[in-house]
């Protein structure tokens, strides 16, 4: 009964400061400074100072800001355009035509970015206009970018994954192993979905694509070689173990940059706006992390986490139990905050939770990035309905409409992961990993 008069005072204060607008790092930090005043003698001022430098000044932190930096460097430069040259005329054949560059080019994309938002942006300002022009249905359209936009969460450099590694003590280059078949796998089903409707709809109409050569399909793969090689030196550095994530990062900064200047795309200006808005995305990524730290701290000393998993270990529910109930809960969360808030604010209580129950962390990160991605596409809060809706002037029922497929697959994902946790867990356990970072 404790346990719970503190989780509804929490809760309260919490809810109390993000409906007055407070940032959420602030507001966690609100919510820790109420707990460890009530419930402990501490001096809070000390241990509020202590952890938030603990929490920033973390070595593993440095990887996030810079390939933040890399992802707003590509997104300034010519690569949705020269993607959509490169992998229109392979996806033209396949039933679902064009609609499949959205999926493909979102998978290449999130590679080298690990925001959804900038995956979203980024492709969607070329195929959207092309697919149009093309005549394919319009929900097709958005709902297939919006949920493939969500890849950049899970397929490494996955920004989410590196908050949460931070925020367990796990290595960032094992979770993005981890990371790699249940993304191809996820951009499987939602292309097969594709391909599906495309049979079954009367709506699908789209306009005859010329059909051309072998050998003009290679031509116009040359479009894809500068960011397939930025792959191969960011992710192959890793996982051959001549870098690690950070070190990696490095070289994704140094290679997009190279990339751009190759375009001619990167001029003085282009510098200055990658760079203030991968300060401003790290800024507020960084406040969230230290909030969450603090907070952590103030929920030990009430004893809560431990608490509320004892709570449920009580209930004696079974591992399958135990996910469900953190599916529906995460899917609710995820109605009211983004997802790197989401996995933060939450992970000091659901850490205990799924080590009682044998859980292996590494798996249970990929399961909880799926989760978070329904999150970027679910109402009201679903950060990538936004982004899509300011692309595209639709109303929020339409875009939300068109991207609940995507949010049925994704649950779906959910379940094969369950099923087949090998998918999460084989490449950490068979790769060598780089230097823990």
């Amino acid at each position: 009964m404790e346990d719970l008069s503190i989780i509804v005072l929490f809760l309260f204060v919490l809810f109390l400061l993000l409906g007055t607008g407070v940032w959420v790092g602030l507001a966690l930090m609100g919510v820790a400074w109420v707990g460890m005043e009530l419930f402990t003698s501490r001096p809070v001022g000390d241990v509020m100072i202590t952890t938030i430098w603990s929490h920033s000044s973390s070595w593993t932190l440095t990887a996030l800001p810079l390939f933040i930096w890399m992802g707003e460097i590509l997104y300034r430069t010519r690569l949705s355009e020269d993607m959509f040259k490169g992998l229109a005329p392979w996806m033209a054949r396949l039933p679902g035509g064009l609609v499949h560059t959205n999926i493909v080019g979102c998978t290449i994309f999130a590679a080298v970015s690990g925001s959804s938002a900038a995956t979203l942006t980024t492709v969607g300002k070329m195929s959207i206009p092309e697919l149009r022009k093309r005549n394919y249905p319009e929900n097709m359209v958005i709902g297939t970018l919006t949920g493939a936009a969500t890849l950049g969460l899970m397929i490494p450099p996955s920004l989410t994954l590196i908050v949460y590694g931070v925020t367990i003590n796990e290595s960032i280059t094992k979770l993005f192993f981890a990371g790699i078949l249940p993304g191809l796998v996820l951009a499987f089903m939602f292309m097969a979905y594709v391909a599906i409707y495309s049979k079954v709809s009367s709506k699908w109409q789209p306009n005859e694509e010329p059909r051309l050569r072998f050998t003009e399909k290679v031509k116009n793969s040359r479009f894809l070689l500068p960011v397939i090689l930025l792959i191969l030196v960011v992710i192959g550095s890793m996982y051959l173990g001549y870098a690690t994530a950070t070190e990696a990062a490095a070289f994704g900064v140094i290679g997009g940059l190279v990339l751009a200047a190759s375009q001619g795309s990167l001029s003085m200006k282009t510098f200055t706006e990658s760079l203030m808005g991968a300060t401003r995305t790290s800024a507020m990524i960084a406040l969230i992390l230290a909030g969450a730290g603090f907070l952590s701290l103030a929920m030990g000393f009430t004893g809560l986490p431990r608490g509320l998993a004892n709570l449920i270990a009580g209930f004696e529910l079974s591992k399958f139990e135990l996910l469900m109930v953190l599916l529906v809960f995460y899917i609710i969360l995820g109605c009211f905050l983004d997802g790197i808030s989401s996995v933060v604010l939450t992970m000091a209580v659901v850490e205990p939770m799924i080590i009682d129950a044998g859980i292996n962390l590494i798996w249970f990160g990929i399961f909880i990035v799926v989760v978070v991605e329904m999150a970027q596409i679910t109402p009201p809060i679903g950060f990538n309905l936004f982004v899509m809706q300011g692309m595209t002037n639709h109303e929020m029922n339409f875009v939300a409409k068109a991207a609940i497929p995507m949010f049925l697959i994704m649950v779906l994902m959910v379940f094969v992961l369950i099923v087949f946790p090998e998918l999460a867990t084989y490449l950490p356990d068979n790769l060598r990993p780089g230097p823990v970072p």
